[in-house]
């Protein structure tokens, strides 16, 4: 009994530390403003400031305006090819999943900056084709553009994972019944593909909202300021503005969180349920003559979202000199030589995000399990409280966690001084990754019968003896490719890096971006291609864990 309550109690702190107190300390910063001197005054003051500043609609209307234009962008590029994947036969199906799997493991202030190296003025369009697009680029629509193509795949695999798994069968009764193709696409196809659809663009709006480095990146030369860059400008422009910054949090939490709300009113307002009694095979169709046109528009898509971000990449990388250009007596690996070499500290960053991520995951997995066997195997009160204390870092905007963090522990009164040493940004790494071991921990126990729990105790073992021997190495494979995905986001996460890294300590996304900003290209590409290949090998392993376990 003793050992049980410790482990509730376990988890209770362990969540209340890591997430419940961030989120306290923002709100308390925004309704105190002057909560850092231990002033108590004025209560709600910043606020008044806040709402009164002519700064404010601009900052949120801009960042409605590119999640709504985002989650369009992707309706239109990645809707009609998930139509396409879930009720035809395209040629090389499974290969194209993969292909468009590949921009999730681009970071998006990557493919920003390897956008930047194709478009602007001298770079690699300019160089092949003799103009470039930098103008376009450097504004509202070529944020939009780069954001698109990176988060298609979120609503390309929903379309064609709905659609699919509905298959063609009503569609077909339908024609049977006299409808036109257009008519049976438009009145069952489409409606029965809105609950994943709908997720993919709510996701897609939160998403966008949320992401810090490719406004960061782009934003800079357009003048286009968002929530997530005014944060990050109040915390990091003196003065700093803590309450302003914490406002606008809360303002960000609330965008965030009405996305989801939306979503579930969507999705909830009547039933899609198709699928009863025995499954049968999807029903596909024929391109026939439009085989050749449906291949080129997803080569084309592919171009856009996966080749030409990557080649740029490697074409950086790979060059000696910006200025010598695509020749190939400008080839060198002296870039590569340079990140090895330490050169900038570059072999520093990539072990300290290394070693932070390994850090990441064990205790990510530690907490993961613990939470679920509370969640699952016992009767606390206010468990519900605690799982949703558990997914709030899925609802919340990164940036957001980063704040609340800063402003949790830049204070004196703590016995330990964790502000300004590696063990912030260890902190925010497992605050934003926690939901994932939780969930797949979670699932796993759900599949786990409790009579091996009745049976051990009855044979004598206590709670540790149960999880260590019995309910662990059940629940390892789950759990390990929770963890797996925890590694692989945290060695290259941005937001948190940027804001609560101390002085001294770079991460691999921290010394890409500074590279950029110094003007070494060629050595950030570098560290950006091995940050890449290794987040793919994780994929790989990923998927390798999944279909043996």
């Amino acid at each position: 009994m003793r050992s049980g309550v410790a482990l509730s109690g376990g988890a209770v702190v362990a969540l209340l530390t890591l997430i419940g107190l961030p989120m306290l300390a923002i709100l308390l910063q925004a309704v105190f403003p002057g909560l850092t001197r231990g002033d108590f005054s004025a209560p709600f003051g910043a606020f008044a400031g806040a709402l009164s500043n002519p700064e404010l609609l601009g900052l949120v209307g801009n960042t409605i305006l590119l999640g709504v234009c985002v989650a369009l962008g992707c309706l239109l590029l990645a809707a009609p090819l998930g139509l396409l994947r879930g009720l035809t036969h395209v040629p090389g199906a499974r290969l194209w999943d993969v292909v468009f799997i590949i921009p999730f493991m681009i970071p998006p202030y990557i493919a920003a900056l390897a956008w930047i190296m194709t478009l602007q003025p001298r770079g690699y369009l300019a160089q092949t084709l003799g103009f470039d697009l930098a103008a376009f680029l450097f504004s509202f629509p070529g944020i939009v553009f780069v954001m698109v193509l990176n988060l298609f795949p979120l609503t390309y695999f929903a379309v064609a994972r709905t659609v699919e798994a509905a298959g063609g069968r009503f569609a077909s009764v339908a024609r049977v019944f006299g409808a036109s193709p257009g008519r049976a696409l438009w009145r069952i196809t489409l409606p029965l593909a809105t609950p994943g659809l709908m997720a993919s663009l709510l996701l897609v709006f939160a998403l966008s909202i949320e992401e810090f480095g490719t406004p960061a990146t782009l934003a800079s030369r357009t003048g286009f300021e968002v929530l997530v860059t005014g944060i990050y400008t109040r915390f990091s422009d003196w003065p700093v503005d803590l309450p302003g910054a914490s406002v606008l949090s809360l303002i960000l939490v609330l965008l965030a969180g009405g996305a989801y709300l939306f979503q579930l009113w969507i999705v909830t307002r009547r039933s899609y349920v198709t699928v009863s009694g025995k499954p049968v095979d999807a029903e596909k169709a024929r391109l026939g003559p439009w085989t050749l046109p449906v291949l080129g528009a997803f080569l084309f898509v592919g171009a856009l979202g996966v080749f030409i971000p990557i080649g740029a990449v490697l074409a950086t990388a790979l060059t000696r000199t910006i200025s010598g250009g695509l020749a190939w007596d400008n080839v060198s690996l002296v870039h590569f030589e340079a990140v090895f070499a330490n050169q900038s500290g570059a072999l520093t960053a990539l072990t300290n995000s290394l070693s932070l991520a390994v850090g990441a995951a064990l205790i990510t997995g530690a907490i993961g399990a613990t939470v679920a066997y509370v969640l699952v195997r016992t009767r606390l009160p206010g468990r519900r409280a605690l799982d949703l204390l558990s997914l709030l870092p899925n609802a919340i905007p990164g940036v957001v966690v980063a704040v609340g963090l800063i402003l949790a522990w830049n204070q004196s009164f703590w016995p330990v001084a964790i502000y300004n040493t590696p063990l912030m940004l260890l902190l925010a790494y497992c605050a934003l990754l926690l939901p994932y071991p939780v969930r797949y921990a979670t699932a796993a126990f759900q599949q786990i019968g409790e009579n091996l729990d009745a049976a051990a105790r009855v044979s004598g073992a206590g709670l540790f003896m149960l999880f260590w021997r019995i309910l662990l190495p059940l629940l390892l494979p789950a759990l390990g490719v929770a963890m797996l995905l925890v590694f692989a986001i945290a060695s290259r996460e941005l937001v948190a890096s940027i804001m609560v890294a101390p002085a001294g300590t770079s991460t691999v996304s921290t010394f890409v971006f500074g590279q950029f900003e110094q003007g070494s290209a060629g050595v950030g590409m570098a560290m950006s291609v091995i940050a890449i290949f290794t987040s793919t090998a994780l994929l790989v392993a990923l998927s390798v864990a999944t279909r043996r376990f």
